[in-house]
């Protein structure tokens, strides 16, 4: 029978060790569907599949139309933006993305078509993980930004 013997184990070592498991268990609390940083139906402000989609951006109105529909990941696609006035300076972009994960660098350069209107040629990839919510960060360089957050269909 060994009694009385006690093993060391450095305080700070245990702490850091505990600090460890703790962020990795919020980490994948976080990304579990219905988490956190997971996309839910509720946060869509844009149903893109129906039509041109419209958000208020510095006390104007910007309109967002992706065609064709339905939307598809992985096929060409067309982005128009409309503004009630042409702004001042460079010219709008789109930067596409999923919300609460890191696509990668994906911006859709715009070009002016007409007075207040851009467009663009994009594609909206497929995600690994089967989800389908993105997001349309559209940037008026001078003005501000707007998200719209819309279904894609794989």
């Amino acid at each position: 029978m060994m009694t009385g013997i006690k093993f060391a184990v450095p305080a700070v070592e245990t702490r850091r060790t505990a600090g460890i498991i703790a962020l990795l268990w919020a980490a994948l609390l976080l990304m579990m569907p219905g988490g956190a940083l997971a996309a839910s139906k509720d946060a869509i402000n844009c149903d893109i599949q129906k039509g041109p989609c419209s958000l208020e951006l510095s006390g104007a109105v910007m309109t967002l139309e992706i065609t064709p529909r339905p939307v598809k990941a992985m096929e060409d696609l067309t982005f128009r933006v409309t503004l009630p006035e042409a702004p001042k300076g460079d010219a709008p972009f789109i930067d596409l993305g999923m919300p609460g994960m890191n696509m990668g660098k994906n911006r859709v350069s715009l070009g002016k078509t007409e007075n207040g209107t851009y467009e663009g040629k994009g594609v909206i990839v497929r995600c690994p993980s089967g989800k389908t919510i993105w997001k349309a960060r559209v940037t008026v360089p001078g003005t501000g930004e707007a998200g719209f957050i819309f279904d894609v269909v794989y």
